[in-house]
């Protein structure tokens, strides 16, 4: 199989992995990987098929380098200028409103909003990181691809990569099927619902982020926090904070005040940011800033069958 393959100059010195990496969902997602020459590699359900994508920095010429395989190959190739952030407009960004966050944009001058225009894809792994441990959500979400999904086209099947499974699929998992993920029933009935309107979800692509929000969570499930995980991701909203994580606004509000908040003194603390909100959450993530974590953490739960 012949790869297709184009080459994306960018207007300024690209973060490929800064990024791309909030697109991964857990170090053993099976839909992405990463090489040691630093080259990622995805496995794609695009609207045209599946495809696997390979993407080479070449930070010497601001360049990134993009081959991919399958029915789905030239529409992953269309899509890399905005899943690398070629889409995101910066420019209106209040960094200077407070002087953290003014610091961290210093330090983070390149990086820029992704938009992968797939909103299944994130959608799917939102649902099952509802209200459980990282390691619970990754897992649930690696076995529902190693079970349900299929290998990526071309050389994606050498490099153990695989694609998510359709939305066809995801309608006619079982529900014993899905506890031994293990999923629970709350978020597996959430997907197949989803499942069963892709359509229409595919279709917020193209609304307003107002507009968009209020389509995912017309869907029975979906909450302000996946949405919003949703539409960082597919749709490229820079508005889009996960309010209602375990670990967000006390993250942010530490970082920028010295005290673990709520929600609420989150929305408080970055209204003056609106309608670039998520660009504070994702440059205190890229800056590894965390409260303390100290006292019992969520725990895994031990109910489900295995």
């Amino acid at each position: 199989m012949r790869a297709a393959e184009r080459t994306w100059i960018a207007p300024w010195p690209c973060p490929l992995h800064q990024v791309i990496g909030v697109l991964r969902h857990g170090g053993g997602d099976p839909t992405f990987r990463r090489d040691d020459d630093g080259a990622v590699w995805r496995g794609l359900r695009t609207p045209e098929g599946t495809a696997t994508l390979r993407l080479e920095p070449r930070p010497a010429g601001a360049a990134v380098h993009a081959a991919a395989w399958g029915d789905g190959a030239e529409w992953a190739l269309a899509a890399v200028p905005a899943m690398l952030g070629g889409d995101d407009d910066a420019a209106g960004f209040p960094a200077h409103r407070h002087p953290v966050v003014a610091e961290l944009a210093r330090r983070h001058p390149h990086w820029r909003m992704p938009r992968t225009g797939l909103v299944m894809e994130s959608l799917v792994p939102a649902v099952i990181e509802q209200k459980v441990t990282g390691r619970e959500a990754f897992a649930g979400f690696r076995n529902l691809v190693y079970r349900f999904g299929e290998r990526a086209p071309g050389p994606g099947a050498a490099r153990r990569l695989w694609v998510q499974p359709d939305p066809q699929t995801l309608a006619r998992i079982p529900s014993w099927e899905w506890l031994r993920l293990p999923v629970d029933p709350a978020r597996s009935r959430t997907i197949v619902r989803a499942a069963r309107l892709a359509p229409s979800l595919e279709r917020t692509l193209a609304m307003t982020p107002a507009d968009a929000d209020r389509g995912l969570r017309s869907l029975p499930g979906i909450g302000v926090w996946t949405s919003a995980e949703v539409r960082f991701r597919a749709h490229g909203d820079a508005d889009a904070v996960s309010f209602g994580d375990y670990h967000v606004a006390r993250d942010i509000t530490y970082a920028l005040t010295g005290e673990e908040l709520d929600d609420a003194a989150l929305a408080e603390l970055l209204e003056p940011f609106r309608p670039h909100r998520y660009r504070v959450q994702r440059l205190v993530e890229l800056a590894g800033l965390r409260h303390p974590r100290r006292g019992p953490r969520m725990a895994p739960r031990t109910h489900l069958p295995v």
